[in-house]
């Protein structure tokens, strides 16, 4: 009896079986697909890579994996990086002597963030609370207390954030990816959001795929992390320099 196709749908406990149904098939030309028994982990387009003369598949394709699309996008970085500093750097000095001026202290907040290979990073901010000892497990809300009225100001437009600028130079981080989290939230997250992790396997970014389509802040984190597992697995230079420029329509709209 004579089939056009096979379909295998075997468990990892049946590799013989698997085995055995290929050859079949091979003797008689019969096309094969198989389904891996891990597919539930996989991306819907997995990577081959070749060690050797052996093939190896990657669970999830990362385009950032590649050394050149990793350059482009490090070309991007530093230069867009440098261009914002020049343009923004009288707000930002405006906005430091304000901050020094009504509430005192440092003007800049460091803050310990996990980033690219789970590694952690000082990520810098321009104050925007009252209390400059903010908790490593504070978790900012829209109408927080700390919060004074220029800071609110300066966050409702992501001025606070421009000194990541300087982060994004050293390499900390990106212009586009995604939000680096507080140690203890991602302690916390690993265990309870599937796929939470997947998320540094790229650098963090000032803005993402997630931010600009309305999740950041207080917003679910899951539908962040759906967010940006699209985004790690269908990175190009297009899409950051569209999340760039959404970034700033999203900012003059508001």
């Amino acid at each position: 009896r004579s089939y056009d196709e096979v379909v295998c749908a075997l468990g990892s406990d049946e590799s013989r079986q698997l085995a055995a149904a290929v050859e079949a098939c091979e003797l008689t030309g019969t096309k094969i697909s198989v389904i891996p028994s891990i597919y539930k982990y996989m991306s819907s387009s997995p990577a081959i890579d070749v060690v050797g003369n052996i093939p190896m598949m990657n669970i999830r394709r990362i385009p950032l994996d590649n050394i050149g699309n990793a350059a482009l996008k490090r070309a991007l970085d530093i230069f867009g990086s440098l261009v914002l500093l020049v343009l923004t750097s009288p707000v930002m000095l405006v906005s430091m002597l304000i901050i020094k001026f009504t509430m005192g202290g440092n003007v800049i907040f460091k803050q310990q963030r996990v980033g690219l290979n789970k590694k952690i990073f000082t990520m810098y901010k321009l104050r925007s609370m009252r209390d400059s000892a903010e908790k490593d497990t504070a978790w900012s809300t829209e109408n927080d207390p700390r919060r004074t009225k220029f800071g609110a100001f300066i966050r409702k437009f992501s001025i606070d954030e421009l000194p990541q600028l300087v982060n994004v130079l050293k390499g900390d981080m990106s212009l586009v990816g995604t939000r680096p989290e507080l140690p203890f939230f991602v302690n916390q997250f690993k265990e309870s959001i599937p796929l939470y992790m997947v998320k540094h396997q790229v650098r963090p970014g000032i803005t993402g795929w997630a931010q600009v389509n309305g999740l950041r802040g207080d917003t679910s984190i899951k539908e962040r992390i759906a967010h940006d597992v699209y985004y790690i697995e269908n990175w190009s230079i297009g899409l950051d320099i569209k999340i760039l420029l959404k970034t700033v329509l999203v900012v003059f709209r508001k």
